[in-house]
């Protein structure tokens, strides 16, 4: 059971999975951090209502605390926003870039009318049935 479970631990897989998350939660840091710093302070002195945490509003002696909602929302779009634009968007034209598809080759042969055979496209005349092709 025990080498079982070292194979398991040792499967490429795991390993990998073990990195993203790594990873993730560093980036998840950095963009948490450009979001903070840099995005909602921008915002801030555009807006000039950089917090939304103190609107609410009551119903029955009830608080409804709307601008913390508000606040989480504007937070996940910038995020999303980073992701996009820093991660998703560059990698795109990166992996574009590194897979330049070719040029699709001229075709160099057609199909016969009446036999439905490849023929030269040059060719006034079909090999296989000899019908006249236009």
């Amino acid at each position: 059971m025990l080498k079982e479970f070292k194979q398991f631990l040792l499967r490429g897989n795991v390993v990998d999975l073990a990195v993203g998350v790594v990873i993730g939660a560093a980036f998840g840091t950095v963009v948490t951090a450009l979001v903070a710093d840099f995005l909602t302070p921008l915002i801030a002195a555009v807006a000039k209502a950089p917090n939304f945490s103190g609107l609410s509003f009551t119903i029955n002696h009830s608080n409804f605390m709307y601008g913390q909602f508000i606040n989480t929302i504007i937070s996940f779009i910038l995020v999303a926003a980073a992701v996009f634009f820093f991660v998703v968007k560059p990698m795109n034209i990166l992996i574009e870039h590194t897979h330049k598809k070719e040029a699709p080759i001229d075709p160099t042969t057609r199909k016969c009318p009446q036999c439905l055979s490849d023929i030269p496209i040059d060719a006034k005349r079909c090999a296989q049935c000899t019908q006249l092709v236009d």
